[in-house]
């Protein structure tokens, strides 16, 4: 038998190579597609959860109105006599300001026949006054339990939209009637219809009442029966509307609610990767529908992935006695150059570890630097006291210079924990001191600590206090941010030529509110939301760090507090809401 040429081995390999990768490549398609669904589906309740709750949040907005409403004695009173013509209006006029407050869709009060006396809609050609809505269910369930709901196409005004009652009765606790709320859910279908995903809302006979394609709405997912049937026709829910079967097959299960389903839509037919989530109280349950397109385009670059890697593969194995030595040079070359980026990695996360440390100490350097100039007026005034305790101790006047002790060691102390503060932003690690204090004293001390520069600039200043003020916290890290408040309010004043500067404590049952607020021209709206965020300033270059409303911030949190800012009639306030301290 002759010995095949060199032209046939070449065909048969190059067949053997087409072969094999026809089988990478097939083999690589179903498992990309099969990947692909599984992904899909795997994202599917975390989406259900989002449209879920977008749907809760609009109900829940609502759900307490009718409640509040039908404690309204004016309503309550309309009830238990017959309604004249003028009461009525008065009504009208009342329903309708509050819904217009509420921006829900229409209130109307109802009598306990089911007759609508009053409704926020009186003034259009759909009004409700006069339509007895005693058929509907959330009439009678109102009536025997107290709180009533229901979805429903209106049978006045033919708009679809969702019903929450409560019982509105009498100081003996007759039953009077039902006060009523209506919610349509336009913008909400209409915020959903951005996405590519279909959205469908069932109710429990599994009727498609919401939706955000156009087609969908009022489709059955199941047959109905003639209970169904008859429950319908007799609660007119879906007045008017033709209902028709979504024709659909399952093709594939993946988990509980989570399917590939063929289904006959509007446009035509498709498959979906179908997933359900039950909405509970109302219920219903949610739909989402998404098209695997994705599935399709992950699986052919993935077979041709898989065909580039299965040709790679045959070409390095031709390829490799022939070039080894190459390709282990090559090698080595890649692995010193790996090594050598490696070295320069490592240089240049330490120079950035420096940048920031020197950053660090630059901002601590600024700190240490106020604070020096906070404590140069206490050095002078105890040189003084220095100089006065000499002449004591020289005409032997001992108790007398006791005395003058007192005061020197009281600035002594109030200079160590004025230093203390540097501490604390060199380490920034919370003190978790937590004694009962007085904040009015803490004031005090700042607006002490600050006179100085209070009366240089010729400052208005107003303070209007309540004594005392026990709130628990650390006195001295509360001064820090009440003199970080005053000096931003001392800055903004520098150039205006009336200096107003006004330090308030007022208080409430459970909490006491410190404000600090001038006159200085307040911030702009952009401005106002980054005030906190560390190395924020509107100051000039050299003037301040943006650090210390941010510590401030911190403080504030730390000790369970509050810090706010916002503009007021000329100028900026700041708001400090601290807990009241109850006596142990």
């Amino acid at each position: 038998m002759p010995m095949p040429s060199r032209f046939s081995r070449l065909i048969l390999y190059t067949a053997l190579i087409l072969i094999g990768a026809a089988i990478a490549g097939t083999w690589a398609w179903s498992q990309a597609r099969q990947h692909a669904l599984e992904q899909s589906v795997s994202r599917g309740p975390e989406q259900l959860n989002l449209y879920a709750n977008s749907l809760h949040t609009v109900i829940e907005r609502y759900r307490a109105l009718p409640a509040v409403l039908a404690l309204d004695p004016e309503l309550i009173a309309a009830l238990e006599q017959p309604v004249t013509p003028a009461g009525q209006a008065q009504l009208n006029r009342k329903l309708e300001r509050i819904n217009g407050a509420a921006q829900s869709s229409t209130l109307e009060l109802l009598d306990s026949t089911g007759l609508a006396v009053a409704a926020s809609n009186w003034n259009t050609s759909n009004s409700y006054v006069g339509h007895n809505y005693g058929f509907r269910p959330y009439f009678s369930q109102t009536r025997d339990q107290g709180t009533g709901s229901f979805y429903a196409v209106g049978v006045t005004s033919g708009i679809p939209g969702y019903f929450m009652s409560s019982a509105v009765r009498a100081a003996d606790g007759r039953f009077l009637g039902a006060m009523v709320v209506k919610l349509e859910f336009p913008e909400l279908e209409r915020e959903w219809s951005q996405g590519n995903d279909t959205l469908l809302v069932t109710d429990k006979r599994g009727i498609v009442f919401i939706a955000n394609q156009p087609g969908w709405r009022y489709r059955h997912l199941r047959e109905l029966s003639d209970r169904d049937l008859s429950e319908i026709t007799q609660t007119r829910q879906y007045d008017k509307q033709p209902l028709t079967l979504l024709p659909t097959h399952t093709l594939r299960s993946f988990a509980d609610n989570s399917y590939l389903t063929r289904v006959d839509s509007p446009s035509g037919p498709s498959d979906y990767l179908w997933e359900s989530q039950a909405l509970n109280p109302e219920d219903w349950t949610l739909h989402l529908l998404r098209q695997p397109q994705l599935a399709s385009e992950d699986s052919r670059n993935a077979a041709l992935a898989a065909i580039g890697l299965w040709l790679a593969l045959v070409f390095l194995a031709l390829f490799l006695l022939q070039r080894w030595r190459l390709d282990r040079l090559r090698q080595r070359n890649r692995e010193e150059l790996e090594q050598l980026v490696q070295a320069r990695t490592r240089d240049l996360r330490t120079a950035q570890d420096g940048l920031v440390q020197s950053a660090k100490l630059a901002a601590l350097g600024q700190m240490s630097a106020a604070l020096a100039h906070e404590i140069n007026q206490p050095l002078t005034a105890q040189r003084m006291q220095l100089a006065t305790l000499r002449l004591l101790l020289d005409h032997g006047r001992i108790d007398d210079a006791y005395k003058a002790l007192a005061p020197l060691e009281q600035m002594l102390t109030r200079m160590a924990a004025l230093t203390g503060h540097l501490k604390t932003y060199a380490r920034q690690s919370p003190s978790g001191l937590r004694e009962r204090l007085d904040l009015a004293s803490v004031v005090d001390q700042a607006l002490h600590l600050l006179e100085p520069r209070l009366n240089e600039d010729s400052i208005d200043l107003k303070v209007d206090l309540i004594r005392p003020a026990w709130v628990r916290g650390d006195a001295i890290r509360l001064e820090q941010v009440l003199i970080n408040l005053l000096r931003n309010a001392l800055d903004a004043l520098r150039d205006k030529p009336c200096k107003h500067l006004e330090v308030r404590i007022k208080a409430d049952q459970q909490l006491w509110y410190l404000t600090v607020s001038d006159s200085g021209g307040g911030m702009s709206d952009e401005h106002l939301g980054k005030v906190f965020d560390p190395f924020f300033t509107t100051k000039p270059v050299g003037e301040g760090l943006g650090l210390g409303l941010a510590v401030s911030y911190a403080i504030v949190h730390e000790i369970g507090g509050r810090l706010t800012a916002c503009n007021h009639a000329d100028g900026a306030q700041f708001t400090l809401t601290l807990p009241v301290a109850q006596e142990s």
